[in-house]
Protein backbone atom coordinates (compact mmCIF):
# COMPACT_ATOMS: atom_id res chain seq x y z
CA UNK A 1 0.00 0.00 0.00
CA UNK A 2 1.32 3.58 -0.82
CA UNK A 3 1.09 5.66 2.18
CA UNK A 4 3.85 7.86 2.28
CA UNK A 5 7.21 9.36 0.78
CA UNK A 6 8.53 5.91 2.10
CA UNK A 7 6.55 3.44 0.47
CA UNK A 8 6.90 5.69 -2.71
CA UNK A 9 10.68 5.38 -2.71
CA UNK A 10 10.59 2.31 -1.65
CA UNK A 11 8.17 1.25 -4.81
CA UNK A 12 10.72 3.32 -7.05
CA UNK A 13 13.69 1.20 -5.91
CA UNK A 14 11.88 -1.61 -6.72
CA UNK A 15 10.93 -0.53 -9.70
CA UNK A 16 13.67 0.87 -11.20
CA UNK A 17 17.21 -0.53 -12.10
CA UNK A 18 19.76 0.24 -9.10
CA UNK A 19 21.82 3.09 -11.82
CA UNK A 20 18.12 4.71 -12.34
CA UNK A 21 17.12 4.95 -8.90
CA UNK A 22 20.93 6.16 -7.38
CA UNK A 23 20.92 8.45 -9.77
CA UNK A 24 17.28 10.25 -8.35
CA UNK A 25 17.84 9.12 -4.83
CA UNK A 26 21.83 9.83 -4.41
CA UNK A 27 23.34 12.53 -3.46
CA UNK A 28 27.38 13.89 -3.47
CA UNK A 29 30.03 12.81 -1.59
CA UNK A 30 29.29 10.93 2.00
CA UNK A 31 25.30 12.23 1.28
CA UNK A 32 25.68 14.47 4.82
CA UNK A 33 23.53 17.25 3.30
CA UNK A 34 21.32 14.71 2.11
CA UNK A 35 20.77 13.00 5.21
CA UNK A 36 20.89 16.65 6.77
CA UNK A 37 18.24 17.89 4.53
CA UNK A 38 15.50 15.38 5.60
CA UNK A 39 16.76 15.59 9.66
CA UNK A 40 16.90 19.09 9.75
CA UNK A 41 13.32 19.74 10.19
CA UNK A 42 13.09 17.65 13.61
CA UNK A 43 14.59 21.30 15.15
CA UNK A 44 11.29 22.79 15.33
CA UNK A 45 8.11 21.36 16.89
CA UNK A 46 4.96 22.84 16.81
CA UNK A 47 3.03 24.98 19.54
CA UNK A 48 -0.80 24.98 18.37
CA UNK A 49 -3.30 27.25 19.63
CA UNK A 50 -6.58 25.44 19.95
CA UNK A 51 -10.27 26.64 20.65
CA UNK A 52 -10.68 28.44 17.14
CA UNK A 53 -12.95 28.35 14.51
CA UNK A 54 -10.79 27.00 11.38
CA UNK A 55 -13.43 25.18 9.84
CA UNK A 56 -13.11 27.13 6.49
CA UNK A 57 -9.89 27.34 4.99
CA UNK A 58 -7.84 28.57 2.34
CA UNK A 59 -4.61 27.43 1.10
CA UNK A 60 -4.11 29.45 -1.94
CA UNK A 61 -1.28 31.80 -2.56
CA UNK A 62 0.12 34.19 -5.22
CA UNK A 63 3.62 34.32 -6.21
CA UNK A 64 4.27 37.14 -8.31
CA UNK A 65 2.29 36.33 -11.65
CA UNK A 66 0.77 33.10 -10.55
CA UNK A 67 -2.12 31.92 -8.34
CA UNK A 68 -1.86 28.19 -7.12
CA UNK A 69 -4.20 26.29 -5.28
CA UNK A 70 -1.37 25.98 -2.59
CA UNK A 71 2.16 26.86 -2.26
CA UNK A 72 3.54 24.49 -3.84
CA UNK A 73 5.29 24.08 -6.92
CA UNK A 74 6.75 20.77 -8.78
CA UNK A 75 10.71 21.31 -8.80
CA UNK A 76 12.74 21.48 -11.76
CA UNK A 77 14.30 18.43 -12.42
CA UNK A 78 16.16 16.98 -15.11
CA UNK A 79 16.42 13.74 -17.53
CA UNK A 80 13.03 12.32 -15.89
CA UNK A 81 12.60 10.27 -19.25
CA UNK A 82 15.06 7.50 -17.55
CA UNK A 83 12.45 6.99 -14.71
CA UNK A 84 9.53 6.54 -17.20
CA UNK A 85 8.60 7.64 -20.98
CA UNK A 86 7.01 10.77 -20.85
CA UNK A 87 7.64 11.69 -17.57
CA UNK A 88 7.86 15.10 -17.89
CA UNK A 89 4.10 15.31 -19.76
CA UNK A 90 3.04 13.18 -16.49
CA UNK A 91 4.21 15.78 -14.13
CA UNK A 92 2.81 18.84 -15.92
CA UNK A 93 -0.37 17.45 -16.43
CA UNK A 94 -0.26 16.25 -12.55
CA UNK A 95 0.71 19.27 -10.94
CA UNK A 96 -2.35 21.43 -13.45
CA UNK A 97 -4.77 18.58 -12.29
CA UNK A 98 -4.03 19.87 -8.29
CA UNK A 99 -3.74 23.33 -9.29
CA UNK A 100 -0.08 24.20 -8.25
CA UNK A 101 2.76 24.68 -10.43
CA UNK A 102 5.21 23.23 -12.32
CA UNK A 103 9.08 24.03 -13.07
CA UNK A 104 10.71 22.65 -16.10
CA UNK A 105 14.11 22.00 -16.19
CA UNK A 106 16.38 23.24 -18.95
CA UNK A 107 17.51 19.20 -19.02
CA UNK A 108 14.17 18.02 -18.93
CA UNK A 109 13.04 15.03 -21.84
CA UNK A 110 10.43 17.21 -22.87
CA UNK A 111 11.02 20.58 -25.14
CA UNK A 112 9.34 23.72 -23.28
CA UNK A 113 6.91 23.50 -26.57
CA UNK A 114 5.84 19.61 -25.87
CA UNK A 115 4.47 21.14 -22.37
CA UNK A 116 2.96 23.99 -23.52
CA UNK A 117 1.08 21.58 -25.52
CA UNK A 118 -0.41 19.18 -22.70
CA UNK A 119 -0.70 21.60 -20.02
CA UNK A 120 -2.82 24.78 -19.25
CA UNK A 121 -1.72 24.57 -15.86
CA UNK A 122 1.01 27.17 -14.55
CA UNK A 123 4.85 26.65 -15.95
CA UNK A 124 7.74 28.51 -14.99
CA UNK A 125 11.22 27.75 -16.73
CA UNK A 126 14.52 26.64 -15.04
CA UNK A 127 17.51 27.97 -17.10
CA UNK A 128 21.04 26.75 -16.80
CA UNK A 129 23.49 29.26 -18.44
CA UNK A 130 25.33 28.19 -21.23
CA UNK A 131 28.82 29.08 -22.80
CA UNK A 132 26.69 30.13 -25.85
CA UNK A 133 24.69 33.41 -24.87
CA UNK A 134 22.92 32.68 -27.71
CA UNK A 135 21.54 29.20 -26.95
CA UNK A 136 21.04 30.75 -23.40
CA UNK A 137 18.93 34.03 -25.56
CA UNK A 138 17.15 31.44 -27.65
CA UNK A 139 16.00 29.26 -24.49
CA UNK A 140 14.90 32.32 -22.79
CA UNK A 141 12.40 33.68 -25.70
CA UNK A 142 11.06 29.87 -26.12
CA UNK A 143 10.52 29.59 -22.67
CA UNK A 144 8.48 33.11 -23.28
CA UNK A 145 6.81 31.67 -26.55
CA UNK A 146 5.69 28.51 -24.58
CA UNK A 147 3.79 30.68 -22.07
CA UNK A 148 6.00 30.48 -19.17
CA UNK A 149 4.71 32.65 -16.57
CA UNK A 150 8.30 32.97 -14.80
CA UNK A 151 11.57 32.68 -15.17
CA UNK A 152 14.21 30.16 -12.39
CA UNK A 153 18.09 30.90 -12.89
CA UNK A 154 20.01 28.19 -11.34
CA UNK A 155 23.04 29.15 -9.71
CA UNK A 156 24.43 26.02 -7.96
CA UNK A 157 25.23 23.61 -10.50
CA UNK A 158 27.75 25.47 -12.84
CA UNK A 159 30.52 22.94 -11.24
CA UNK A 160 29.07 19.41 -10.74
CA UNK A 161 28.66 17.13 -7.62
CA UNK A 162 30.62 14.69 -6.68
CA UNK A 163 27.90 11.94 -6.89
CA UNK A 164 29.51 8.91 -6.11
CA UNK A 165 26.14 6.59 -5.41
CA UNK A 166 25.54 7.28 -8.58
CA UNK A 167 29.25 6.73 -10.58
CA UNK A 168 29.46 2.98 -8.49
CA UNK A 169 27.20 2.13 -12.16
CA UNK A 170 29.64 3.24 -14.45
CA UNK A 171 33.13 1.39 -15.88
CA UNK A 172 33.94 4.88 -16.84
CA UNK A 173 32.04 8.25 -17.73
CA UNK A 174 28.50 7.45 -19.13
CA UNK A 175 28.98 3.81 -20.38
CA UNK A 176 27.21 1.61 -17.66
CA UNK A 177 29.02 -1.79 -15.87
CA UNK A 178 28.03 -4.90 -16.39
CA UNK A 179 26.65 -5.63 -13.48
CA UNK A 180 24.85 -2.20 -13.98
CA UNK A 181 23.36 -3.59 -17.22
CA UNK A 182 22.40 -7.15 -15.60
CA UNK A 183 20.53 -5.51 -13.03
CA UNK A 184 18.92 -3.48 -15.51
CA UNK A 185 17.61 -6.61 -17.94
CA UNK A 186 16.33 -7.87 -14.78
CA UNK A 187 13.69 -5.03 -14.84
CA UNK A 188 11.33 -5.68 -18.07
CA UNK A 189 8.67 -3.56 -16.18
CA UNK A 190 11.07 -0.36 -16.52
CA UNK A 191 12.38 -1.43 -20.02
CA UNK A 192 9.21 -2.21 -21.12
CA UNK A 193 7.54 1.35 -20.79
CA UNK A 194 10.86 3.36 -20.75
CA UNK A 195 13.53 1.67 -23.51
CA UNK A 196 12.41 -0.96 -25.80
CA UNK A 197 10.09 1.56 -27.18
CA UNK A 198 11.30 4.47 -27.54
CA UNK A 199 15.24 3.78 -26.71
CA UNK A 200 17.17 6.53 -24.60
CA UNK A 201 15.52 9.55 -24.12
CA UNK A 202 17.76 12.51 -25.20
CA UNK A 203 16.96 16.39 -23.94
CA UNK A 204 14.07 17.84 -25.37
CA UNK A 205 14.94 21.80 -24.82
CA UNK A 206 18.19 21.09 -26.39
CA UNK A 207 17.95 19.15 -29.55
CA UNK A 208 18.20 22.08 -31.63
CA UNK A 209 21.66 22.89 -30.31
CA UNK A 210 23.53 19.46 -30.20
CA UNK A 211 25.47 17.71 -32.58
CA UNK A 212 24.16 14.93 -34.01
CA UNK A 213 26.10 12.26 -32.09
CA UNK A 214 24.44 13.33 -28.74
CA UNK A 215 20.63 13.84 -29.67
CA UNK A 216 20.01 10.99 -27.74
CA UNK A 217 21.86 8.95 -24.44
CA UNK A 218 23.81 9.48 -21.86
CA UNK A 219 26.45 10.97 -23.87
CA UNK A 220 24.25 13.85 -24.57
CA UNK A 221 24.78 14.65 -20.72
CA UNK A 222 28.56 14.66 -20.69
CA UNK A 223 28.43 17.02 -24.04
CA UNK A 224 25.77 19.23 -21.74
CA UNK A 225 28.21 19.58 -18.76
CA UNK A 226 30.85 20.27 -20.72
CA UNK A 227 29.03 23.66 -22.40
CA UNK A 228 27.79 24.98 -18.45
CA UNK A 229 29.77 28.84 -18.28
CA UNK A 230 31.82 28.73 -15.57
CA UNK A 231 32.04 32.51 -16.00
CA UNK A 232 28.84 33.30 -14.59
CA UNK A 233 28.38 35.91 -11.66
CA UNK A 234 25.83 39.11 -11.10
CA UNK A 235 26.80 40.74 -14.16
CA UNK A 236 24.98 37.91 -16.04
CA UNK A 237 21.81 37.88 -14.32
CA UNK A 238 21.36 41.52 -15.26
CA UNK A 239 21.94 40.57 -18.88
CA UNK A 240 19.28 37.69 -18.18
CA UNK A 241 16.93 40.14 -16.47
CA UNK A 242 17.43 42.43 -19.57
CA UNK A 243 16.30 39.60 -21.71
CA UNK A 244 13.39 38.58 -19.62
CA UNK A 245 10.66 40.85 -19.23
CA UNK A 246 8.33 38.52 -15.78
CA UNK A 247 9.25 37.71 -12.75
CA UNK A 248 12.51 36.39 -12.29
CA UNK A 249 13.90 34.38 -9.47
CA UNK A 250 17.25 32.85 -8.54
CA UNK A 251 17.54 29.73 -7.58
CA UNK A 252 20.56 27.76 -5.02
CA UNK A 253 21.74 30.26 -2.63
CA UNK A 254 22.03 29.77 0.77
CA UNK A 255 23.75 32.84 2.33
CA UNK A 256 21.90 35.79 3.29
CA UNK A 257 24.39 38.37 1.39
CA UNK A 258 24.14 36.62 -1.69
CA UNK A 259 20.12 36.78 -1.04
CA UNK A 260 20.58 40.76 -0.60
CA UNK A 261 22.81 40.47 -3.98
CA UNK A 262 19.81 38.65 -6.17
CA UNK A 263 17.32 41.46 -5.00
CA UNK A 264 19.96 44.08 -6.14
CA UNK A 265 20.63 42.55 -9.65
CA UNK A 266 16.67 42.72 -10.39
CA UNK A 267 15.42 39.29 -8.78
CA UNK A 268 12.08 39.30 -7.50
CA UNK A 269 12.92 36.24 -5.49
CA UNK A 270 15.09 33.54 -4.67
CA UNK A 271 14.97 29.57 -3.97
CA UNK A 272 16.88 28.44 -0.81
CA UNK A 273 18.26 25.20 -2.12
CA UNK A 274 21.58 23.21 -1.70
CA UNK A 275 20.38 21.13 -4.83
CA UNK A 276 18.60 18.50 -2.82
CA UNK A 277 22.19 17.40 -1.39
CA UNK A 278 23.61 16.59 -4.52
CA UNK A 279 26.46 19.61 -4.92
CA UNK A 280 28.44 20.47 -2.42
CA UNK A 281 28.38 18.15 0.89
CA UNK A 282 28.42 19.93 4.16
CA UNK A 283 26.44 22.75 2.62
CA UNK A 284 23.92 24.35 5.35
CA UNK A 285 20.21 23.39 4.90
CA UNK A 286 18.53 26.26 3.10
CA UNK A 287 15.85 25.82 6.43
CA UNK A 288 18.85 27.01 8.54
CA UNK A 289 19.04 30.35 7.03
CA UNK A 290 15.41 30.90 6.18
CA UNK A 291 13.92 32.98 8.72
CA UNK A 292 17.14 34.92 8.93
CA UNK A 293 16.82 35.98 5.09
CA UNK A 294 13.11 37.14 5.43
CA UNK A 295 14.33 39.41 7.90
CA UNK A 296 16.80 40.56 5.87
CA UNK A 297 15.01 41.18 2.01
CA UNK A 298 11.18 42.12 3.51
CA UNK A 299 7.86 41.07 3.27
CA UNK A 300 8.05 41.35 -0.69
CA UNK A 301 10.18 39.73 -1.83
CA UNK A 302 9.38 36.00 -3.10
CA UNK A 303 11.34 33.59 -1.09
CA UNK A 304 10.83 29.80 -1.83
CA UNK A 305 12.81 26.63 -0.83
CA UNK A 306 13.68 22.99 -1.19
CA UNK A 307 15.75 19.85 -0.51
CA UNK A 308 14.33 17.59 1.66
CA UNK A 309 10.84 17.95 2.19
CA UNK A 310 9.00 15.03 2.57
CA UNK A 311 5.57 15.85 4.54
CA UNK A 312 3.51 18.43 4.70
CA UNK A 313 4.64 19.32 8.28
CA UNK A 314 7.49 20.15 6.71
CA UNK A 315 6.11 22.61 4.32
CA UNK A 316 4.27 24.42 7.02
CA UNK A 317 7.37 24.57 8.91
CA UNK A 318 8.98 26.34 6.40
CA UNK A 319 5.92 28.54 5.77
CA UNK A 320 6.07 29.71 9.44
CA UNK A 321 9.56 30.88 9.08
CA UNK A 322 9.14 32.92 6.11
CA UNK A 323 8.92 30.89 2.59
CA UNK A 324 6.36 31.88 0.22
CA UNK A 325 6.12 28.39 -1.36
CA UNK A 326 8.11 25.33 -1.35
CA UNK A 327 8.97 23.19 -4.37
CA UNK A 328 9.01 19.60 -4.44
CA UNK A 329 11.12 16.84 -5.97
CA UNK A 330 12.23 13.38 -5.49
CA UNK A 331 8.95 12.47 -3.98
CA UNK A 332 7.10 13.32 -7.11
CA UNK A 333 9.99 11.67 -8.88
CA UNK A 334 9.37 8.11 -6.77
CA UNK A 335 5.52 8.91 -7.35
CA UNK A 336 5.53 8.87 -11.02
CA UNK A 337 8.76 5.83 -11.65
CA UNK A 338 6.31 3.63 -9.80
CA UNK A 339 2.47 5.11 -11.08
CA UNK A 340 2.95 7.43 -13.36
CA UNK A 341 0.72 10.58 -13.51
CA UNK A 342 -2.33 8.96 -11.98
CA UNK A 343 0.40 8.52 -8.75
CA UNK A 344 2.20 11.67 -9.03
CA UNK A 345 -1.51 13.77 -8.93
CA UNK A 346 -2.28 11.44 -5.57
CA UNK A 347 0.86 12.53 -3.99
CA UNK A 348 0.73 16.44 -5.01
CA UNK A 349 -2.94 15.81 -3.46
CA UNK A 350 -1.69 13.82 -0.13
CA UNK A 351 0.69 16.93 0.40
CA UNK A 352 -2.11 19.60 -0.05
CA UNK A 353 -4.00 17.44 2.51
CA UNK A 354 -1.35 17.37 4.67
CA UNK A 355 -0.65 20.87 4.40
CA UNK A 356 -4.32 22.01 5.61
CA UNK A 357 -4.80 19.15 8.01
CA UNK A 358 -1.71 20.80 9.73
CA UNK A 359 -3.10 24.14 9.19
CA UNK A 360 -6.46 23.24 11.24
CA UNK A 361 -4.54 21.34 13.95
CA UNK A 362 -2.46 24.79 14.35
CA UNK A 363 -5.50 27.19 14.22
CA UNK A 364 -4.94 29.05 11.13
CA UNK A 365 -7.43 29.68 8.23
CA UNK A 366 -4.90 29.97 5.71
CA UNK A 367 -0.92 29.60 5.56
CA UNK A 368 -0.94 33.58 5.96
CA UNK A 369 -2.10 33.03 9.44
CA UNK A 370 1.17 31.06 9.92
CA UNK A 371 3.99 32.75 11.73
CA UNK A 372 7.18 31.63 13.80
CA UNK A 373 5.53 31.69 17.05
CA UNK A 374 3.97 28.52 16.43
CA UNK A 375 7.25 26.83 16.46
CA UNK A 376 9.33 25.80 19.28
CA UNK A 377 13.18 25.26 18.82
CA UNK A 378 14.69 22.50 20.27
CA UNK A 379 18.02 20.68 20.41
Amino acid sequence: MILNWQSLRREAKRILPAFVFSYVDGGADDEKTLALNQSVFDRWQFAPSVLKDVSQRDLSCQIGDTKLRAPLLVAPTGYNGMLRHQADMMLVRAAAQQGIGHIQSTVSTASLEQLAEVSSGARWFQLYVLQDRRVTSDLIQRAQQAGCEALVVSVDAVHFGNRERDKAHYRRPMKLSLNALCDAAFHPRWLARTLIPHGMPGFGNLTPYLPAEYQQGMGAAAYFASQMDQTINWQTLKWIRELWSGPLYIKGITTVADEIKAQQAGADGVVLSNHGGRQLDSCISPMLILADVRRAVGRHFKLMIDSGFRRGTDIVKALALGADAVLLGRPLLYAVASGGEERASQTISNFIQEIDRTLAQLGCCSTADLHADMLIAVQ
